[in-house]
């Protein structure tokens, strides 16, 4: 954080001496809560709604280590890295401490800017150079958006993604239209490029990239709701929960709380992956809404 930055006032920074700053936010519109470890954003509650947002209470904090829930920022990589195995699982941004940029506030709610860089621990993961803003709007609707700048001389190829853990009553009572008849890559198993029939429902462990970047929306009957998931600067769309089996092996997990949520990633990945040009910016943005069914 800027040492010269005044917060408004219904933004708090929370143990600002500790290892884990968080900033707070209670606003007339939302409260949400934000790391600045990974620019993370842990919680978004509208006002007068319950949270949208799904968070493990058995997520653990500190600096290196991925917070289970929220939406982390996966970058330059989604998923496993392609050649070794020593990095990190959806790259290593998401596990490094940001810069708060600028912190503003009005009647409509408030408005976050992040901000990371390369170093030379940084390019001992990625051997480039780089620069990430990540714009948070929170109010009654909620709004990320990653700019990433390729300041190098050399084309580079990057997947990524913004991994929206949503909350659900039960999972089982969840449909999510939007991605009907769009081809999907399987990753349960072996992978397989299969075909969506109809609206995606849950009663087995679903890892799915969709060739698709609609607008999506998931209706769930148990908490009478609908919330939409509308990406920009993305043509693929990640659904995943972890059922049952893979949940037990989850140490941040409970092992029921895959009933309480589901994954819905605004995604560059399998065929939506980016080769940033010298000089370019690419931005990757998505938009949340929650609604009474």
């Amino acid at each position: 954080m800027n040492a010269d930055m005044t917060l408004p006032d219904c933004i708090q920074l929370t143990h600002p001496e500790a290892d884990y700053p968080v900033y707070e936010i209670k606003h007339a519109k939302a409260t949400a809560r934000v790391a600045l470890h990974g620019a993370h954003l842990l919680e978004w509650t509208p006002a007068e709604q319950k949270p949208v947002i799904y968070l493990s209470p058995q997520a653990e904090y500190e600096e290196g280590k991925a917070v289970r829930g929220g939406i982390p920022v996966c970058w330059p990589w989604f998923g496993p890295p392609l050649e070794e195995a020593r990095l990190p699982m959806h790259g290593f941004v998401r596990n490094r401490f940001w810069k708060l940029d600028d912190a503003t506030a009005d009647a409509d709610g408030v408005k976050l800017v992040f901000s990371l860089q390369d170093d030379p621990s940084t390019r001992q993961l990625w051997p480039y150079a780089f620069a990430l803003k990540l714009k948070m709007t929170i109010g009654t609707s909620l709004k990320l958006t990653l700019t990433m700048h390729n300041p190098t001389d050399e084309t580079v190829f990057i997947t990524d993604a913004l991994h929206t853990y949503l909350c659900v009553g039960d999972v089982m009572e969840v449909q999510i239209f939007g991605l009907e008849s769009t081809e999907y890559l399987d990753r349960v198993g072996p992978t397989h490029v299969r075909g969506q029939r109809g609206v995606i429902t849950f009663d087995r462990e679903v890892d799915r990239d969709y060739a698709s970047g609609h607008l999506v929306r998931l209706q769930d009957r148990s908490l009478n709701r609908v919330i939409t998931v509308k990406g920009t600067g993305s043509r693929s769309t990640v659904v995943w929960n972890p059922w049952i089996e893979k949940s037990t092996r989850l140490p941040d997990l409970p092992d029921e709380d895959y009933k309480h949520f589901v994954c819905i990633e605004t995604a560059n990945a399998w065929r939506d992956e980016l080769l940033l040009m010298p000089g370019a910016v690419h931005v990757l943005g998505v938009t949340l809404g929650c609604e009474p069914l």
